[in-house]
């Protein structure tokens, strides 16, 4: 098991806000995504109210706030996943590298390829754990002999800090591992078609502490090659793990900003009552 230094809120805050920051004469890098006037409907009811919001390339970008304030709605709309929910209407603009997702000459399982998602719960498949890895990239034909295809899927679990647990069981099921493995492999598979955006929903919410630290760790070493926008629920998790964070309150982006500047300096004074617990 790999040694954790424990370090304090301040030391967390402090370290993401020089990463978050860039020396003045840098130019900033341009966003991975750009969302402008984002509404949300099912049906009849708004769950998204007008959001822009630009998700800075590489990096942790974090989405809080309390239950069913539109922030899992939001990143559904970052792979167009929404689209599989009748009755669910989305109006605006969500960017891609200049790119509109929502265009109707947008092939939408090569979207949902860039853009990976890892869900609350584990989701392996019921295959083995070569094969949850290899399945991406034998349907989008990104490797063309089973030499490269063994390199990718023995890369894509180097990346997702599993190879050394699975490497002399590769052929065994995935389902048969533990949860915080499971959520390993579901980052793996999500690496294996390499993919600009992961985006995850609560990954952590359903394991236990251990686990959750290895994928914060896991994320912490992705960040540099992925953008990688979470869920979550947890305030220190969002800043341990994140450089940028959103606070959605009732479907509307009430500020994003420096995660440090968000937890020790908030503009809002709705984002600073959810963050010292006055409600959510």
């Amino acid at each position: 098991m790999t040694q954790m230094n424990v370090k304090t809120d301040d030391e967390i805050l402090s370290e993401n806000s020089m990463t978050a920051s860039s020396p003045v004469t840098q130019e900033a890098p341009r966003p991975t995504f750009v969302t402008r006037g984002v509404d949300v409907f099912y049906g009849d009811k708004q769950a998204l109210f007008g959001i822009d919001l630009d998700v800075q390339a590489s990096g942790v970008t974090a989405l809080i706030g309390p239950s069913g304030c539109g922030k899992s709605t939001f990143l559904r709309c970052m792979n167009r996943m929404n689209d599989t929910i009748d009755g669910c209407r989305i109006s605006g603009q969500i960017l891609l590298d200049g790119e509109d997702i929502y265009d109707d000459q947008v092939d939408v399982v090569h979207l949902r390829a860039r853009v990976g998602i890892v869900f609350q719960k584990p989701n392996p498949f019921p295959k083995s754990i070569y094969d949850n890895v290899a399945y991406g990239p034998r349907i989008h034909g990104i490797t063309s002999s089973k030499s490269e295809l063994d390199d990718l899927v023995k890369h894509s679990l180097e990346k997702a800090g599993l190879w050394g647990e699975v490497a002399d069981r590769l052929d065994e099921p995935g389902t048969g591992l533990s949860g915080g493995q499971q959520q390993r492999l579901c980052i793996a598979r999500a690496i294996a078609v390499q993919p600009t955006v992961i985006l995850m929903d609560e990954p952590c919410s359903a394991l236990d502490p251990i686990a959750t630290a290895r994928i914060e760790d896991l994320m912490g070493e992705l960040r540099e090659q992925f953008t990688i926008v979470i869920v979550t629920h947890s305030m220190q998790q969002a800043a341990r793990v994140s450089q940028r964070t959103a606070f959605f309150h009732l479907g509307e982006l009430v500020e994003v900003g420096a995660t440090a500047d968000i937890f020790s300096n908030p503009v809002e004074q709705r984002t600073q009552d959810y963050i010292t617990g006055r409600f959510g």
